[in-house]
């Protein structure tokens, strides 16, 4: 009964209803659509960045990565390329000989990472046949380059051109070849993008003058929630004093702060949010409670309970709260999947400063149901707690003076 009475006192106001609901609504479609679009664009900066190339999970030789140089290759033996039995999360392994050289095509000149590949498993993780904007992919053994768009603009190359490249090889020894161009490659990331020469596996192993050796190995998986079993499996397995596992955050700390910080400053813009939604809907229970007065004295005094009276208009109050996210949710689902769809591109001087970061200046929305439902959760839940005044003014209220008001 208390039910079928909050839900018939909530329409007899329409205007009152409409108003709050909208609110709540309001506040559900802009919380939600924020956090789709922060989470969506981090979630391709992180891909575009770190699946373009790292992977989530890498192994080397222990200190390659503080310092980062060829002669902290280690031999290719059977038992790492087989890996992906040591946890079934992980669903290639890809070898990898890499570090600077210098390429250079006449007068032209520019510091570039030449990286050594198996074609066929680099292209499992990061597709890099399919960002082939001009020529042909790598065949095994070939001694050919696929070069980054940026760095074939750079020194003024084309397909079919040659470019030359000089380094120091494993233990110091000259390393220097000249390599036809195979394929013109364009990466999302505009950092990837100005600095990338591929060569096969073997033909860059000779290059440095490390033959059978690898400097890292990028393991593919699906997902980041397959980084924790397989970091487990691999720390059992391998020998922890030869070799050092890390996930991409311990990779690109820069990245992991940087997204701390963004999302660090969204949650200021939500409390401000929720601080504004929850004053404009305190305001309108405020306005019911004080008009309301003569009748809830009125229904005390012929013999409703206080708590039953309080108990109603908190039911009120909620089924506002829920109407009012339900239609939040039903709005907010066409706009996230149309920018999930259709991603916000940016140009100009924002473009550029993120290209600086190595990100595309891409933001898609996330389009997940966590997303939706923790927003309305959220509001909901400010909504239930704001709608317990009512019941402390009802448990204070002098009836006789309410009905004389």
């Amino acid at each position: 009964m208390l039910f079928r009475l909050a839900w018939r006192n909530i329409w007899r106001n329409k205007r009152r209803t409409a108003i709050t609901a909208a609110s709540i609504l309001f506040a559900v479609l802009f919380a939600t659509f924020m956090e789709a679009i922060q989470k969506g664009a981090w979630d391709h900066m992180i891909n575009s960045v770190v699946n373009y190339y790292y992977g989530y999970v890498q192994v080397h030789e222990k200190g390659y990565w503080d310092e980062q140089a060829i002669d902290k290759a280690f031999p290719l033996v059977d038992s790492l390329m087989k890996l992906d039995e040591k946890a079934p999360e992980i669903r290639e392994v890809l070898p990898r000989i890499e570090s600077f050289a210098l390429a250079s095509t006449g007068d032209h000149t520019s510091g570039v990472m030449v990286v050594g590949i198996d074609p066929e498993r680099e292209n499992s993780m990061t597709s890099l046949r399919d960002r082939i904007s001009k020529g042909k992919y790598l065949e095994d053994d070939e001694e050919a380059a696929l070069v980054a768009e940026g760095v074939a603009e750079n020194l003024g190359l084309s397909l079919g051109d040659t470019i030359v490249l000089i380094s120091q090889g494993y233990h110091g020894v000259n390393a220097a070849g000249k390599y036809p161009i195979k394929g013109l490659v364009n990466f999302g990331s505009p950092d990837l993008n100005k600095q990338m020469v591929y060569l096969p596996l073997p033909v860059a192993q000779y290059f440095y003058g490390a033959t059978g050796l690898v400097t890292s190995l990028a393991l593919k998986l699906d997902e980041q929630d397959d980084i924790k079993p397989v970091l487990k499996a691999l720390y059992t397995e391998l020998d922890t004093s030869a070799y050092e596992v890390m996930d991409w955050k311990e990779m690109l700390p820069d990245l992991v702060e940087a997204k701390t910080v963004d999302s660090a400053g969204n949650v200021i813009v939500y409390i401000i949010l929720y601080l504004i939604i929850a004053f404009g809907i305190f305001g309108t229970i405020l306005m019911m409670s004080k008009e309301r007065e003569y009748e809830f004295g009125v229904l005390i005094s012929i013999g409703l309970h206080r708590w039953q009276l309080g108990l109603t208009v908190w039911m009120e109050v909620i089924m506002l709260g829920l109407l009012g996210a339900l239609m939040g949710i039903l709005a907010s689902i066409p706009l996230v999947w149309y920018f999930h769809v259709n991603p916000l591109r940016f140009s100009g001087d924002y473009a550029a400063a993120m290209e600086k970061f190595g990100f595309e200046p891409i933001f898609p929305a996330i389009f997940e149901a966590h997303i939706f439902l923790t927003q309305a959760l959220l509001v909901f839940i400010i909504t239930a707690l704001l709608a317990l005044y009512p019941i402390f003014k009802i448990r204070k209220l002098e009836v006789v003076q309410a009905m004389r008001a």
